[in-house]
């Protein structure tokens, strides 16, 4: 399977672990990440229109030292399924996805016919850190996450998206089951357990295949076994609502 994340550094979390987690499990996967920190929908599609050289090309979850552009990207190989995500501020504002979206979509759909198109739901800020208050106006991190699944269900929906891969309620759900931490640095994924989680959940939407037993052990930073436990609990849970 070639996947290709059209993204910044939450989908740089996410894949991190991707490849080697699906390798354990005896997948053959590439993941290919086109990081800009930060960047939205809307420089995605000045990017697209530009056809600038303007991103650092990650090859499975590594730096590669090269910069591509968004159509020689899309060019370099057959993908199986591109991924779409907003910027973390603006993902719980659906109004900043569009029109973008929809013509990064259809140019995608021009130049990769027969790629899934998949969008990546992004996730809310720490508990009472002053990205969730000051930032974003919240009071509690439940509230980001509920403006952020309303906002990428609408955003699948115009555009047909194949899959959302539930990245924010993911994060969500770990807390309630008990994790006590799933942040790094009040808004990235920590880079043990959330890092894994994340690489679970897009194994498990992309392939279908069930994770209950998963043994993925190369991590960055150690993940306890509670940590694993609560990892793959969560996964499965939201996973049985695809």
């Amino acid at each position: 399977m070639q996947v290709l994340a059209i993204g910044n550094s939450f989908s740089s979390d996410a894949t991190r672990y991707l490849h080697r987690l699906a390798r354990k499990a005896g997948e053959k996967l590439t993941v290919v990440n086109l990081y800009i920190g930060g960047c939205s929908l809307e420089r995605h599609y000045r990017n697209m229109l530009s056809e600038e050289c303007a991103y650092e090309l990650q090859i499975n979850g590594e730096a590669s030292g090269f910069k591509v552009s968004l159509k020689e990207a899309l060019l370099n190989r057959s993908w199986n399924v591109i991924a779409f995500q907003q910027a973390s501020p603006s993902s719980p504002k659906y109004e900043t996805y569009q029109p973008y979206l929809t013509e990064l979509s259809a140019y995608v759909r021009r130049l990769c016919p027969k790629a899934r198109q998949v969008i990546h739901q992004t996730w809310a800020y720490e508990r009472d850190s002053e990205r969730l208050t000051v930032l974003m106006g919240y009071e509690r991190p439940e509230q980001m996450t509920a403006d952020i699944v309303a906002a990428y269900h609408r955003a699948a929906e115009t555009i047909g998206a194949d899959a959302i891969i539930p990245s924010g309620e993911l994060m969500a759900k770990m807390l309630a089951n008990g994790m006590e931490k799933v942040h790094r640095d009040t808004y990235h994924a920590s880079l043990g357990a959330g890092r894994y989680a994340l690489a679970l959940l897009w194994y498990g939407v992309l392939t279908g295949k069930d994770v209950s037993a998963d043994a993925f052990d190369d991590f960055d930073v150690e993940v306890t076994p509670a940590e694993r436990e609560i990892v793959i609990r969560s996964v499965c849970e939201l996973l049985k609502k695809q």
